[in-house]
């Protein structure tokens, strides 16, 4: 599958470079992805082409821009398994479709003395929203425990949710682990109860297969530029009957029906909750990236991460005072690794690898709680995709070797 894959690294343009004097190996993919030139060239057609306002005008360039942005909207529908598009609603990106869930649907359902569940590995975007959600309702913010390696503590979660549970948020798979959680089975969990399941799906849907259906998420949010869309688009899913329950968050243009000197009423979903002017060539750049994740099959990518983990995870694992955060098999990982060098502050080894031309990412990655839990400031992170080949994985591993060798005898 690897070498099959790597058929696509042409498409992308950005990868064809040199970065101090190196070629150019690209790992940071958690952050954001790069953009095939298929995204490129379709968001260059439309401000070329088709540029303008959506749901407003009835010339022939408003309807062209209207069809391809609700196409978009159906492409996601399909791509996440929604029942409706009506489910699918575009925000900025994960952090605000996050926010809009626990801002405006929160408080419908959360009274004080309830209970929200969180984890510890979450990123800050699924912590601090119901950190100000409890804070602002007098509700007790809860966590799921991780067992030792990482993961998520079945056995804590089945002890913590109850009958005060109202909301459990979880990622669907961990920014700097690599785990994934077993979302369905949470799901069970916290319906038992009467409580609502959302998703910080980020670091899953650009991935692999995501059925919203089958995990019966309440609310599931994403982001476009991890998938290899446009930065500044992302997806909120919710289940119609909850959407349809929550107050909207903007008001103004586009989701209004009628207005008065005293009252007004709103549109239908998914457009009430999409106030003002959207990012519309965002949703139709996420459409072309939908297109090319569909064309090359979600299965085969992460197939193809895999493939790369399981190779890159054991030659980490061989290098003395290299240590590897979450589980050390691969295949109860994704293709993020985060890991830290003895002695070396992740900025320099990130630092250093970037002389050898190798792009990782260093800090706390916005998940300071599970900083401390791991009992570090911060570490560095490499994340694959599906135009990460073998030879940089081997490029990978020899620039943390070279920046071993140099920061403990100073030489290369």
């Amino acid at each position: 599958m690897v070498n099959q894959l790597n058929d696509y690294r042409c498409d992308f343009p950005i990868l064809d470079q040199i970065v101090n004097d190196e070629p150019l190996v690209y790992l940071d993919n958690a952050a954001t992805t790069q953009k095939p030139q298929a995204v490129i060239d379709r968001l260059v057609a439309y401000y070329q082409n088709d540029n303008a306002n959506v749901h407003r005008g009835v010339h022939t360039l408003a309807e062209r821009a209207t069809a391809q942005y609700e196409a978009a909207r159906t492409k996601v529908q399909t791509f996440i398994h929604a029942a409706a598009s009506a489910e699918v609603i575009f925000t900025k990106g994960t952090t605000q479709s996050l926010n809009w869930v626990a801002g405006s649907f929160g408080p419908t359902v959360v009274e004080a003395g309830d209970e929200i569940m969180i984890s510890v590995m979450e990123h800050h975007s699924n912590l601090v929203p119901w950190q100000q959600l409890a804070q602002k309702t007098g509700a007790k913010l809860r966590y799921i425990d991780l067992l030792p390696d990482g993961q998520l503590d079945l056995e804590s979660a089945r002890q913590v949710i109850g009958p005060k549970t109202k909301i459990v948020s979880l990622a669907h798979a961990s920014n700097v682990l690599g785990v994934v959680n077993p979302i369905k089975t949470i799901a069970a969990l916290v319906h038992a109860q009467g409580g609502y399941m959302v998703v910080d799906g980020a670091q899953a849907v650009p991935h692999m297969m995501v059925d919203v259906q089958a995990l019966d998420a309440d609310f599931y949010a994403f982001s476009g530029h991890k998938m290899l869309g446009p930065t500044g688009i992302g997806v909120l899913y919710g289940k119609q009957a909850l959407l349809e329950q929550m107050p909207p968050v903007e008001y103004g243009g586009e989701m209004i029906d009628f207005v008065g000197l005293q009252s007004s009423t709103f549109k239908e979903l998914p457009w009430r909750l999409e106030g003002g002017t959207p990012n519309i060539a965002g949703a139709i750049g996420l459409g072309a990236a939908i297109d090319y994740l569909t064309q090359i099959g979600m299965a085969n990518i992460q197939a193809h991460e895999q493939a790369l983990v399981t190779m890159a995870l054991p030659q980490l694992q061989a290098i003395d005072g290299l240590t590897i955060y979450g589980p050390q098999d691969a295949a109860q990982r994704t293709g993020v690794i985060a890991f830290n060098l003895d002695n070396l502050h992740p900025h320099d080894l990130a630092t250093a690898l970037d002389m050898e031309g190798v792009a990782v990412r260093a800090g706390h990655h916005c998940a300071q709680p599970l900083m401390r839990w791991l009992n570090v400031a911060a570490t560095a992170r490499a994340s694959f995709y599906l135009y990460n080949t073998e030879a940089d994985v081997k490029t990978f591993v020899t620039a943390i070797q070279a920046a071993k060798e140099f920061f403990q005898n100073g030489t290369l």
